[in-house]
């Protein structure tokens, strides 16, 4: 274990549900709105809100090399451009000062009501300002499946996907946080049988069912990252749920890939969660089954046991969980995608988050995306208060969920990233 942080006989005076996912053991980061409109970057604990402005502010960081403004800020950019040793040295304070016999704060009234908030007192916001965006193709699973239904059984997997981790840029734009609605996207279809391309909603819109990773400032221009020391340019990862319009998507995408068809919209989950706090959950990635080139062999484990699920929720009924997979099935793991992405001199920097790719396991109920479960439409997915789904509907809200469980060790979750689909946005007729 890299700090004390992690120690999961570590208890905090905060009152915390006892299957939190934000245990004192977790300690991720992000940015809320406070019940006085200030914007500032935080942390949570079980149910609470811990604005580190304040904290800092209060001289409760004393020792740590921080600038006076770190934490008032919208973005946590800044700090994690701060660096590995930066990040450490913050959480593994925070976790003093909640260890349940540090008297500190725990005594200070007026302190704890200027630093702890109730989660229905902030508005989660967008924890880093993208810069880029990169979307990667890397679950084996997932990728033979999209070859089958496309291409047929002949050619499940293109030709270059065993020997790199294949990704395209996406738009950074579009990244929303948890909450914040999406409207259904149009464009350009074309229909079975047609020759000519008509223009209307998507029918087939998709969730895809995926993490990212948040990057510092890594390189420079022509310097590529080492695999083995990947990690230490990753501050941690989020949930990500990338929307697909599928039709539109299978018009565009030859020759130069996705484009209206995935920028429309990606959602993702408002708390960071530090490499440091998963830790206790590292695991062996799937063997290669190529021999590869040096530059994407790495040592030791590289990925973690990340339990994932998404759930569908039809307006005003039940929810229906429709996928449970793992963060581990991903047969790139980040370590080998970030050096790739940097193979050829790609500078990476502060903020930029990298997507995994749809995450599908071995077995169809651990398929990532409608358009594996539903196998195109062929198979509608069965929903708890009747009905089916092919694809999403209008009013349907889509839940991605993740967390680490294991014996001996903290549960370390990430919460959730919640999305409602509204119809296709509609001019007000002046």
């Amino acid at each position: 274990m890299p700090s004390k942080a992690n120690d999961p006989k570590r208890k905090t005076w905060l009152e915390t549900p006892a299957q939190t996912d934000f245990p004192i053991q977790n300690i991720p980061f992000g940015v809320f709105l406070t019940r006085d409109d200030i914007i500032t970057i935080g942390t949570r604990i079980g149910d609470f809100a811990i604005d580190l402005g304040a904290l800092h502010q209060l001289g409760y960081f004393e020792g740590i090399p921080l600038t006076d403004d770190i934490f008032l800020q919208d973005t946590l950019n800044d700090f994690i451009a701060d660096g590995r040793k930066t990040w450490r040295a913050v959480r593994n304070r925070i976790s003093h000062i909640f260890e349940e016999s540090n008297p500190d704060l725990r005594d200070n009234a007026e302190h704890r009501d200027t630093v702890i908030f109730a989660l229905d007192e902030v508005e989660m916001q967008l924890p880093v300002q993208v810069g880029d965006y990169t979307d990667f193709y890397s679950s084996k699973e997932h990728a033979t499946n999209v070859g089958k239904l496309f291409r047929g059984k002949d050619s499940e997997l293109m030709p270059n996907w065993m020997h790199m981790p294949v990704a395209y840029h996406g738009r950074s734009s579009s990244i929303i946080p948890s909450g914040i609605p999406v409207h259904r996207p149009q464009g350009q279809k074309l229909p079975n049988g047609a020759t000519e391309p008509i223009f209307g909603p998507s029918r087939q819109l998709d969730f895809e069912l995926e993490m990212a990773f948040i990057t510092t400032d890594a390189n420079e221009l022509g310097q590529p990252i080492p695999a083995d020391q990947a990690e230490e340019y990753i501050f941690g990862l989020v949930l990500f749920n990338d929307w697909s319009a599928r039709d539109i998507q299978r018009w565009e995408y030859a020759p130069l890939g996705p484009f209206l068809g995935k920028n429309f919209a990606s959602s993702v989950s408002p708390w960071i969660v530090t490499l440091d706090a998963l830790e206790p959950f590292r695991t062996t990635s799937p063997k290669p089954d190529k021999e590869l080139l040096p530059y994407l062999n790495y040592s030791g484990k590289k990925t973690f046991d990340i339990k994932l699920e998404v759930s569908i929720k039809p307006e005003n009924k039940e929810e229906t969980v429709v996928s449970k997979s793992n963060f581990k099935y991903l047969y790139w793991n980040m370590s080998q995608q970030l050096a790739h992405h940097t193979i050829n001199g790609c500078p990476v920097n502060s903020g930029d988050m990298m997507g995994s790719g749809t995450i599908s396991g071995p077995t169809p109920d651990a398929y990532g995306s409608m358009l594996e479960l539903s196998w195109k439409g062929s198979k509608p997915v069965k929903l708890t208060e009747g009905g089916d789904r092919k694809y999403i509907e209008d009013k349907d809200t889509v839940i991605v969920r993740g967390h680490c469980e294991k014996s001996g060790a903290a549960r370390i979750g990430f919460g959730e990233v919640s999305t409602k689909i509204l119809p296709v946005f509609k001019h007000k007729k002046k």
